[in-house]
C-alpha cells in the first residue's frame, strides 16, 4: 500500500480537481479489501460485490466533503461498516429479502470472475476448505463489533487507531474487542489448528 500522504489523499485531491483516473485508481486499490470484509460479514458474494459498488458510489458522491486531514482508508471502511451493519439489521427485520441498491452507472471493474467452490479439488484444498468453513462459523458466532474488529485488523493499511475510528469506540475498547475475538476463535478452532495459533499459518 502506498504511503498515505503520497497515495490515497493525493488521489482524492486529484479526483476533486476533476481527474477521473484518480478515482478509478482508488477503486482498483480498495475494491478487493472492501469485498473481502463485506463477504465475511454478509456471507454472500453477490451481495458483497453490490455493497462494494454502493460504497464507491458513496465515495464518489461524497468526495467533495473529504478532508485531507482524514485518512482515506479509515473513511472508506467507516462507510463499509455502516452499510454492512445496515444490511444485517435490515435482514433481521426482513429475513427473506435481499439487498436493494440503486446502482447508477456501475463501474465494471467492481465485478470479477469467481471460481466455482464446488469444482473438484485435491484433498489438501478440501481440508483447507473445511478449515475455512470452521473459521467462518466461528466468526459468525462472534458479536458484530468483535467480528468487524477482527476483519478490519486483517487490512494492512489499518492501525488499531484507524480501527477504533471506524468502530467509533476508544482505542482500549478496540484492543479489547480484538483480543476477546481472537481468544474466542482460538478456543473454538483449537481442534482444527495444530499450533492453536490465530491467524492460522
Amino acid at each position: 500500500m502506498a504511503n498515505e500522504k503520497e497515495g490515497d489523499t493525493d488521489l482524492m485531491l486529484r479526483f476533486n480537481r476533476g481527474d477521473p483516473s484518480a478515482f478509478r485508481e482508488l477503486v482498483e486499490r480498495y475494491q478487493q479489501p472492501v469485498i473481502n470484509v463485506a463477504y465475511r460479514m454478509l456471507h454472500d458474494l453477490s451481495e458483497a460485490e453490490d455493497l462494494a459498488q454502493n460504497v464507491f458510489i458513496q465515495v464518489f458522491k461524497s468526495a467533495g466533503r473529504y478532508k485531507p486531514s482524514a485518512k482515506f482508508s479509515t473513511w472508506l471502511f467507516t462507510i463499509v461498516r455502516n452499510l454492512c451493519l445496515n444490511e444485517l439489521r435490515r435482514r433481521a427485520r426482513h429475513p427473506a429479502g435481499s439487498m436493494e441498491f440503486c446502482p447508477e452507472d456501475g463501474d465494471e471493474s467492481l465485478t470479477r470472475q469467481i471460481e466455482d467452490p464446488r469444482a473438484e479439488q485435491p484433498l489438501q484444498s478440501l481440508l483447507q476448505g473445511e478449515l475455512g468453513q470452521k473459521i467462518q462459523e466461528a466468526l459468525d458466532a462472534l458479536p458484530e463489533n468483535q467480528r468487524l474488529a477482527l476483519l478490519l485488523c486483517r487490512q494492512d493499511e489499518l492501525s488499531y487507531e484507524d480501527i477504533a475510528a471506524v468502530l467509533e469506540c476508544s482505542l482500549s475498547a478496540t484492543k479489547s474487542l480484538i483480543h476477546r475475538g481472537r481468544e474466542t476463535l482460538k478456543l473454538q478452532l483449537k481442534p482444527y489448528l495444530k499450533s492453536g495459533a490465530w491467524p492460522p499459518q
